[in-house]
């Protein structure tokens, strides 16, 4: 069955009583030709090279080409070495993985875009902090990265995923989304809790310019990345504890389209307004490019 929709999906999961991350694994065979067990070993590789930008990411001081970014990973570790973080160590290791991989991209290193090279931290971050720190298992974290990468897919079939197309939303915004997902599938959410979570985390962040300084995707975006980590786990702990999105996803992401269709072409991605065009990020643009 093609599932274009969240509500067929639910639908599918409900009516034959099962996970969101079977349906999909299940389509992924039969659309490639292959089977499930081919499908999840290929993303065990994706979870794999997550993991090793993130370790990547954590041992390099090296400043991207620009200069404008680079060590923001390593401050995050020298300070939270001398002064724990006021929200515990699960908290420190999202916002240091988020950086660490988001500043691995921008050194020209491997990543996994996910759902783009500009919001490569956001999922990556939350899997695999979650799953240090509650011990879940390698079949635990790949049922939890096809979960997301079906709502990645779903959000796909309606509006382009790249900030040219709809802003940052569609980026670092989907990518929150998909954060949400995983996150709630680790810690035992249902098929409407995964989709209230994923619907909450992306509500919340319509209409999110892309304004990169300089063109290059690097302020704001390697910042955002850990900041947009954060807000999944928000929308997850609401979603777990019962709260719903009072606008069904698919809504949401018909919302986000509009907005994304009524957003200035310079706010998308041309860096011709917002931050772009800012005294500093001119002058940082001139020093760049001369």
């Amino acid at each position: 069955m093609d599932i274009n929709t969240f509500e067929q999906l639910k639908n599918e999961c409900i009516s034959k009583n099962k996970k969101i991350y079977e349906i999909a694994q299940e389509n992924m065979a039969t659309d490639a030709d292959i089977s499930i067990e081919e499908v999840r070993a290929f993303v065990n590789r994706t979870l794999f090279a997550m993991k090793e930008a993130i370790q990547s990411g954590l041992k390099s001081k090296e400043l991207s080409m620009s200069g404008m970014c680079g060590q923001d990973c390593y401050k995050l570790q020298m300070k939270f070495k001398t002064e724990p973080s006021m929200f515990g160590e699960t908290f420190e290791k999202i916002i240091i993985y988020a950086l660490a991989t988001s500043e691995e991209n921008i050194r020209m290193g491997k990543i996994v875009a996910c759902p783009t090279a500009g919001s490569c931290g956001i999922l990556p971050s939350t899997l695999v902090a979650v799953s240090q720190d509650y011990n879940y298992s390698e079949r635990e974290q790949i049922n939890a990265l096809i979960t997301a990468g079906e709502i990645g897919r779903i959000i796909s079939n309606k509006v382009a995923l790249a900030g040219a197309v709809a802003g940052c939303q569609a980026e670092c915004g989907v990518a929150s989304a998909m954060s949400a997902a995983a996150i709630c599938q680790l810690r035992g959410g249902n098929v409407s809790q995964i989709l209230n979570a994923s619907a909450l985390a992306l509500k919340n962040l319509l209409g999110l310019s892309c304004d990169p300084v300089a063109g290059l995707v690097e302020v704001p975006c390697v910042k955002r990345n850990p900041f947009l980590a954060i807000h999944s786990i928000t929308a997850v702990e609401m979603a777990l504890a019962g709260v719903e999105s009072k606008i069904p996803f698919d809504e949401v992401v018909d919302a986000m389209e509009q907005t994304g269709a009524l957003m200035s072409p310079t706010l998308k991605e041309s860096s011709q307004a917002g931050l772009a065009t800012t005294k500093t990020a001119l002058e940082i643009q001139n020093q760049v490019f001369g």
